[in-house]
């Protein structure tokens, strides 16, 4: 057993899975798994992590990006700071230096300004698999996408203030001493019509985490001319806020195997892009009728689906491959695989995207998924980084590590020795070529090989 973060929202729970050290135990076990968690102020004292990691084998924490070189170099385009529980949002002053415990997002490297959207669907010929009773299945995305008059729209928070409130508690981050950061995003703002149809990029959350975690990554795509759609998924995470503040909070049952997480999230995701085809024909899916951007219905690019997630999130990617041929191409972010999906040839491209421990040398899931795929396939380990390296914690953890009760021995531990803006930028760069190379047919020389420019990115062989 090793101990893995595999969500950071709520507890920031620690999911011990079966086989992650032995690639034969890894093999054996990936039918159904379950998941515990431990408290997140277990995971931050050094002494309850050593304790832990003596019960369960070496500990590896969830990935985060973090803030980007050219990103700082871009201060005008830095996104604004927004408070948590009980405080009020704050101006952007690019100007204005960091307070304590006031939290940043890199700003994104693309050409475009980024906007945003919240819609709120339901499936209704499905019922909650995680309520009892008849309730249909009901689902918080974000759209996020290239955007044109940014400036007479708001910028988004990283998550909404409810949720936010049951976020930071969970977390036992005391009130008031940290203020967690709007976005690049402009809620509402209208597509840019220069960038053209948008090739979708689905992207699927750690477990317990919701759809914000990797907001890094996500912006910084949408920058570049995709359209991200980010997928909560509803009573499986710690928290989702609806409209109108109500926040739905985790009902899944202790000990649920993994396989059924998948299953929930591939009918979820098969949803969503179901959603996506009726936006582009022109309707308007939300169910409290909430005003589309202009001009998104004829820049979504149904031919052109990729699909990400980290940690439990990428473990989901497969499963959803299988299940929807709609999906053209999809990368893993340090997540192991369970559930026969595994076992099945799929001759789409897929990238797996690893830490420092992680890769299918030691990962049994891995090996096995590898052997099957027949399409362009890539494996990379990203030296210096851990579990969290792939999540927006990279960033938090570091700006404030005494609210987040972090050490320095705890940071490396949990984020590794890759400096924060140094992972965030790798992964970015990377994670765009990927898709740019599957869905844009544009080539990227990092995929061709090691490079120079990126000497902590092995290709695993």
């Amino acid at each position: 057993m090793r101990a893995r973060v595999a969500g950071t929202t709520g507890a920031l729970a620690v999911v011990l899975t079966a086989g992650i050290g032995s690639a034969t135990a890894a093999g054996k076990n990936a039918a159904a798994p379950t998941a515990k968690t431990v408290p997140l102020a277990e995971v931050n004292d050094p002494a309850k992590a050593h304790a832990q990691a003596e019960a369960n084998g070496p500990a590896k924490a969830n990935a985060h990006p973090q803030a980007n070189a050219q990103g700082k170099a871009n201060a005008q385009a830095k996104p604004n700071a927004h408070p948590q529980a009980n405080t009020q949002v704050k101006a952007n002053d690019p100007a204005k230096p960091n307070t304590p415990g006031e939290l940043t997002l890199p700003a994104p490297t693309g050409y475009y300004q980024v906007g945003t959207v919240d819609l709120h669907l339901v499936d209704p010929h499905r019922a909650d698999p995680w309520l009892p009773g008849s309730r249909p299945r009901e689902l918080m995305v974000s759209m996020w996408y290239p955007a044109t008059h940014t400036a007479r729209y708001p910028a988004a928070p990283w998550i909404q203030p409810a949720a936010a409130a049951h976020l930071l508690a969970a977390m036992q981050v005391p009130p008031n001493t940290v203020t967690l950061p709007t976005t690049a995003g402009h809620t509402g703002a209208p597509v840019d019509p220069k960038a053209g149809k948008l090739p979708v990029v689905l992207y699927s959350p750690g477990r317990g985490s919701d759809r914000a975690t990797s907001t890094a990554l996500v912006e910084d795509l949408a920058s570049r001319g995709y359209l991200v759609v980010t997928i909560d998924d509803t009573h499986e995470d710690s928290e989702v806020q609806f409209p109108g503040g109500r926040v739905e909070t985790s009902t899944m049952p202790p000990g649920t195997p993994a396989t059924h997480v998948f299953a929930v999230r591939v009918a979820d995701t098969r949803f969503v892009i179901d959603q996506l085809a009726a936006i582009a024909h022109g309707h308007n899916p939300d169910v409290d009728h909430a005003r589309l951007p202009q001009g998104l219905s004829h820049a979504i690019d149904m031919d052109r689906i990729g699909m990400f997630g980290a940690s439990l999130g990428g473990g989901t990617v497969p499963a959803a491959m299988q299940a929807d041929s709609r999906i053209r191409a999809g990368a893993d972010l340090d997540g192991q695989f369970f559930g026969p999906e595994i076992t099945r040839d799929l001759n789409r491209p897929f990238l797996l995207l690893s830490s420092q421990h992680h890769n299918r040398n030691d990962d049994g899931s891995w090996a096995t998924f590898w052997k099957h795929l027949h399409g362009e396939r890539y494996d990379l380990q990203l030296r210096g980084a851990e579990h969290l390296s792939f999540l927006d914690w990279e960033a938090f953890f570091h700006e404030a590590p005494g609210p987040f009760k972090q050490t320095p021995a705890s940071l490396v531990q949990t984020l590794g020795t890759l400096a924060p803006d140094r992972a965030i930028e790798i992964q970015r760069v990377y994670l765009a070529a990927f898709f740019d190379k599957q869905l844009r047919h544009q080539h990227s020389p990092l995929l061709d090989g090691p490079s120079h420019h990126y000497p902590e990115v092995a290709f695993v062989r």
